[in-house]
């Protein structure tokens, strides 16, 4: 090889404990071969405790050059030999930095047993959901800032947003709302009166249909629909966007992420979720209807007149009142999980599904607390 092209070599220098590698020539791809073989013979012969990678004499490295040595340092690292470089120009530790695709010298896991396996994980989880208490409520605070900007500054509201939103919640979501509040109604019924029937009983399947519906089912089928419909899918916009850099590109313009995207989606979401649960309380209520005509006898005259007697307005108020403070919690997962998605589509799909399920879940544990608050104070 001529001097203006010299093959990479290493000098060894051993002592005390410590390997000093002088490398010397050009660490790069025309050279490939012999820049493997010189490294595959240092991971392979290095027996002290500590090895020095010296590049003061390397006159040039490329990025193949740069890769094969930060492999080499890790492979010293697995053999439980402590690597690193020194001397290394500023072009060239740069290029070293750049190439690094881990840390240095991770320990390996601790062996543990299963039962501390078992609660290892239980502290983890525990961990976790007080990291998410954590992120929410400043997620949600950030969140009510914007919104407080909006209603200072009205110009500032974007009411094309909020109207798509809104179609896209309510006005698309309808159709099925209805179906599935329908089908759910009808079931309650049916079963109420096999099972009244054998007490002679079946006039208090209304009482039932209409006591269920307007304070428990209506708003709890309605908001776990639209936690597994528009959350999901503000999760995956929100995401898309995240992983597109869209929203770093709003924050380089000057613009509120939170406002722009996320402020619109909540108020649609507080508009449209009260707007179909009335829906599917009607629909439920309506299931219920032709359900007990077809196998009660119950004529429609005789279902209204019953359940005017069965139920109150604080009946119907305790199912919406639930509903904004559904829609609040709803929004706000789907946007944080959206926020939290990283740069792989397996990222965008794990939120979407955690989005789903948190939704879900705090939808039920919501809705609980709200039944034993009404029923403490006997509304």
């Amino acid at each position: 090889m001529a001097d203006s092209d010299p093959e990479p070599t290493c000098e060894l220098d051993d002592g005390g404990g410590t390997l000093r590698v002088r490398l010397n020539g050009r660490w790069t791809a025309s050279h490939a071969g012999a820049v493997e073989r010189q490294m595959g013979d240092l991971v392979r012969d290095a027996e002290a405790g500590r090895v020095i990678l010296d590049l003061s004499r390397v006159s040039r490295l490329d990025t193949l050059g740069a890769w094969v040595l930060d492999r080499t340092r890790h492979e010293l690292g697995e053999k439980g030999l402590s690597a690193d470089f020194t001397g290394a120009r500023d072009e060239h530790r740069i290029l070293l930095d750049e190439v690094a695709y881990r840390g240095f010298q991770t320990s390996p896991p601790a062996r543990r047993g299963t039962i501390v396996d078992f609660f290892a994980e239980i502290g983890q989880t525990v961990v976790n959901v007080g990291r998410d208490f954590a992120q929410g409520t400043s997620f949600f605070g950030e969140v009510v800032t914007a919104l407080a900007r909006v209603l200072l500054n009205p110009s500032r509201f974007r009411a094309a947003a909020v109207t798509h939103q809104l179609e896209q919640i309510a006005y698309r979501g309808t159709p099925i709302i209805a179906l599935i509040s329908f089908l759910v109604g009808a079931i309650v019924a049916q079963q109420g009166i096999f099972q009244l029937q054998k007490f002679g009983a079946i006039a208090f399947v209304v009482d039932l249909i209409g006591i269920l519906v307007l304070r428990e089912l209506g708003v709890l089928l309605t908001s776990i629909m639209v936690a597994g419909r528009s959350g999901s899918a503000f999760t995956a916009e929100i995401g898309s966007m995240k992983m597109r850099e869209e929203i770093d590109a709003l924050r380089v313009m000057g613009l509120d992420p939170v406002e722009v995207l996320i402020v619109p989606r909540i108020v649609a979401l507080l508009i449209g979720l009260p707007l179909l649960t009335f829906i599917s309380n009607v629909s439920a209520l309506l299931g219920g209807a032709v359900v007990t005509l077809t196998y009660g006898g119950i004529s429609l005259d005789i279902f209204l007149v019953r359940l005017q007697q069965a139920i109150a307005l604080s009946t119907f108020m305790i199912g919406m009142i639930k509903a904004p403070f559904m829609a609040l919690i709803i929004g706000l997962i789907a946007s944080l999980e959206g926020m939290a998605v990283q740069g792989s589509a397996e990222s965008l799909g794990r939120q979407v599904t955690s989005s789903v399920v948190k939704s879900i879940f705090m939808v039920i544990v919501v809705d609980g607390v709200f039944a034993m608050f009404f029923a403490a104070i006997r509304y």
